[in-house]
């Protein structure tokens, strides 16, 4: 690499809307990961699968605020499949807790379509696959 050649910056996965999506995944980490944390240590003998799935979501969570944040490629496609991971995740969960209510007998994060958390678990994975897709249409226009 010659001086008058620049390594190309990373891609901003956190400008505008993506600033949003770090916030709501931030809350989000904090709300599953606090939440399970609680169940698991007090009360897992009464529900060990809805209180595991929770504690799933709060790393996914993590892990996909973390690759927002980092920026570049491979975070950008890193995150894309965590959050269609995070969305079949949510809605099998969700389906699931409305077809056989009995297999959970406490609400995971997921339970419902993620109706607790104002169904917040749903929408923020299409919102960010659909943020993570434009930015790559974007770089690729820019190529």
């Amino acid at each position: 690499m010659t001086a008058t050649q620049e390594r190309p910056a990373k891609a901003r996965l956190i400008s505008g809307p993506g600033m949003l999506l770090v916030w709501l995944y931030g809350v989000m980490v904090v709300g599953a990961v606090s939440r399970s944390v609680v169940q698991i240590s007090t009360q897992f003998d009464k529900a060990p699968l809805a209180y595991s799935l929770s504690a799933v979501a709060g790393v996914v969570y993590g892990f996909i605020t973390y690759s927002l944040v980092r920026g570049g490629e491979t975070a950008r496609r890193a995150a894309l499949v965590c959050c269609a991971a995070e969305l079949v995740g949510v809605l099998t969960v969700g389906t699931w807790t409305l077809v056989e209510p009995s297999a959970f007998p406490d609400a995971t994060v997921w339970s419902d379509y993620g109706m607790g958390y104002i169904f917040i678990p749903v929408l923020l994975p299409l919102s960010a696959m659909y943020w993570l897709r434009k930015g790559s249409t974007r770089q690729g226009d820019a190529v």
